[in-house]
């Protein structure tokens, strides 16, 4: 339900301004009470009348078609007699299709309203009606066909012998397709009850002769009708078998009829006429094994036509593809191990399947399943490898919603499985709050499923794809950890190594910090020494050392990294290029740090002379001699050659002798006697 919500939630803007257009349809009507319509998808029945909205159930949101009929829409018709015989035809046909239960039938869920400007009824969801769909569709896929009049064969069979009706009016207008692409008969505005008095095993009907008078959306169509029927009145199932034979004509030459569609009181005859030339050669439209059959039900002998059951028994039907939806229409009534066997073998048909169809036609079949978690890894890989073929908007629509259930699902186990061997295609149509909210919890769940080695596995490899959407505190407290945890605990050498790939691709969505905090103290815990897994963590520090954003400072790479690593030089088990990439990176460490250092004492070396330099000039008076040092010994020497001489000398420096003055005497001329005297005494 949440994910219908935010679907609908996308379309708020279009959904408002439809209803805002069909509240003016629809005042006062109680539909409105209880259902709310939301974008006009189509038309249906005679004349196109009946607008059929998309919608949903107000209480539980749960999607339906309302169907409407504006009765200003009659205002052509000048004459009141006709405008009441088509409301009294609307109200009879909704009254009786709300009677009749049956799959191949269009599902009425809430009866008939009536108020002062309209008509409406409410349905399951559909798409349109079959004339819409002839109109607007670049092609019917030939399965679509094919399974089409089987489910309306299916249909007349149901009315003719359990219902004992005869529907009188088979035409594109009156045969709906559902949301799910399966073809449903409505339109029950002209249709016939056996007479009381009839042998229940043999019922009888008894029609009228055709007002040719009245409108044309008043009586059955001249263009569908038997000759029989319309020239005398003998009403039998053959009568319904015809108008089939003409649907199929009509929908395998592009909605145009055989026989034109007119109101005046001969068309009967001329259509008799056209019928009796008929033959195999005008039905170039028709696939070649069906010509002979659509010849038969268009025969003028209606005894000659097939019936229901005997059209879907022809060969034309007995196709892979037919048998496969068939299938998937009456899986309620199998066990779960002919469904088991019927699952395993549905991804050979699949590819043979127009997408449209799966996604209209298989997918929700396979999601009724998923509720029944046995069948749940028998129907998730026909799901997915649908969902190969899909757009992400396709897989946001028809696939994800029904999905959303089966990522929360724990056992059995080979769902999680199923999962993570898939998690590429997930990632890539998954939008990225579903990822988010639906996904990385199953992605926790392979994780944390110590015993579900595969698992683990496919999820470390997944888990960079998502790196980008995953916030920094669910990163850090969540992801992270779990990572790590595995990577120490795993019984498995493979696990350990693929945690440790992982890691190494996950650096870069990581902050240095991060890395310092939880990254860098980690490795040297891993005690296992397989060549692998050393080779796993000397590629995590080689990326932390190297990637601009990161870097390792020259205080951990020589206090806590060179130390770990230098050690593991000695180990037998590596080979000769792995000793040589860990000394390489030994060496890069070592020089970065040499580098970095040297530069660092510079810099202070360079700052003391500089201190140094202008303390002297600032206590040193104008003309002042600066006193000598004093000589090196051989010790000093010899520690100054090995630059160690500062960090060594700890003999007390004598204090610096008070500098000689001057006079300014001297400074002008040389000493007298008595000078030289005088500084002898000293």
């Amino acid at each position: 339900m949440d994910v219908f919500n935010k679907i609908c939630n996308s379309v708020a803007g279009t959904v408002a301004g439809t209803v805002n257009q069909l509240s003016n349809a629809l005042p006062g009507n109680p539909v409105t009470r209880e259902y709310e319509a939301t974008k006009l998808i189509g038309s249906a029945g005679p004349g196109l009348l009946w607008k059929i909205y998309s919608g949903h159930k107000k209480s539980t949101k749960q999607e339906v078609s309302v169907f409407v009929l504006e009765k200003k829409c009659l205002d052509r018709f000048a004459r009141k007699s006709d405008r009441e015989a088509l409301l009294t035809s609307y109200r009879k046909g909704v009254a009786q299709l709300t009677k009749l239960r049956h799959p191949r039938l269009l599902v009425v869920q809430h009866a008939l309203e009536e108020s002062r400007d309209s008509l409406a009824f409410v349905s399951e969801p559909v798409r349109e009606s079959l004339l819409n769909l002839l109109k607007t569709e670049d092609a019917i896929y030939p399965v679509e066909i094919k399974y089409g009049l089987i489910q309306l064969s299916e249909a007349l069979q149901f009315i003719h012998k359990e219902g004992r009706l005869l529907h009188m009016n088979i035409c594109p207008e009156n045969i709906i397709v559902n949301a799910s692409g399966a073809w449903k008969l409505a339109g029950f505005d002209f249709a016939l009850s056996a007479t009381p008095t009839s042998d229940p095993q043999q019922p009888s009907w008894s029609a009228e002769e055709s007002d040719w008078s009245l409108p044309i959306e008043c009586r059955p169509f001249s263009d569908i009708t038997a000759p029989e029927l319309s020239l005398s009145q003998l009403a039998t199932p053959a009568n319904d078998m015809f108008s089939l034979g003409c649907l199929a004509y009509a929908v395998f030459n592009k909605g145009r009829p055989l026989l034109a569609r007119e109101s005046d009181a001969q068309a009967p005859t001329r259509n008799l006429h056209k019928l009796k030339q008929l033959n195999v050669a005008q039905l170039t439209s028709v696939p070649d094994g069906l010509k002979d059959y659509v010849k038969m039900l268009l025969n003028i002998k209606p005894e000659l036509r097939p019936d229901a059951h005997q059209f879907t028994q022809i060969e034309y039907f007995q196709d892979v593809t037919v048998k496969t939806l068939n299938y998937l229409d009456s899986l309620f009534q199998w066990d779960n191990l002919q469904k088991s066997q019927f699952y395993k073998g549905l991804p050979q048909i699949l590819p043979q399947l127009p997408h449209r169809v799966c996604l209209l036609r298989v997918i929700p079949c396979l999601a009724k399943e998923f509720v029944n978690h046995t069948m749940v890894p028998f129907v998730l890989p026909n799901v997915l490898q649908i969902s190969e073929k899909s757009t992400k908007d396709e897989f946001t629509q028809y696939i994800l919603p029904s999905l959303i259930p089966v990522l929360k699902i724990v056992e059995p186990v080979q769902v999680l499985l199923i999962l993570m061997q898939r998690m590429e295609l997930l990632l890539k149509l998954t939008p990225a709050e579903y990822v988010r909210s639906d996904v990385m919890p199953v992605m926790h769940r392979a994780l944390d499923s110590m015993d579900q080695q595969a698992a683990q596995e496919l999820c470390l490899a997944a888990l960079p794809g998502v790196a980008s959407l995953i916030d920094y505190p669910a990163m850090k407290n969540a992801l992270l950890p779990r990572i790590l945890r595995v990577c120490l605990t795993t019984p498995h050498t493979s696990v350990r190594v693929n945690c440790l790939v992982c890691l190494g691709k996950l650096l870069e969505h990581l902050d240095k910090w991060l890395v310092y905090d939880q990254v860098l103290p980690f490795l040297p815990k891993i005690t296992s020494r397989e060549p692998a897994v050393l080779m796993g963590i000397l590629g995590v520090y080689k990326l932390a050392l190297t990637l601009p954003k990161l870097g390792i400072s020259k205080e951990v790479l020589a206090t806590q990294v060179i130390p770990f690593l230098f050690p593991l030089t000695v180990e037998n088990s590596l080979t000769l290029s792995q000793f040589g990439m860990l000394m390489g990176l030994l060496k890069e460490m070592t020089a970065r740090v040499e580098a970095e250092q040297k530069e660092k004492l510079e810099q202070i070396s360079g700052l003391q002379k500089e201190q140094q330099s202008a303390s002297i000039s600032l206590v040193t008076p104008p003309g002042q001699l600066v006193a000598a040092p004093p000589p090196q010994s051989e010790l000093d020497s010899f520690f100054s050659s090995l630059g160690i001489d500062t960090a060594t000398d700890s003999t007390p420096k004598p204090a610096p002798k008070t500098p000689m003055t001057m006079t300014p005497s001297a400074s002008t001329g040389s000493l007298s006697l008595e000078d030289k005297q005088r500084y002898m005494k000293f």
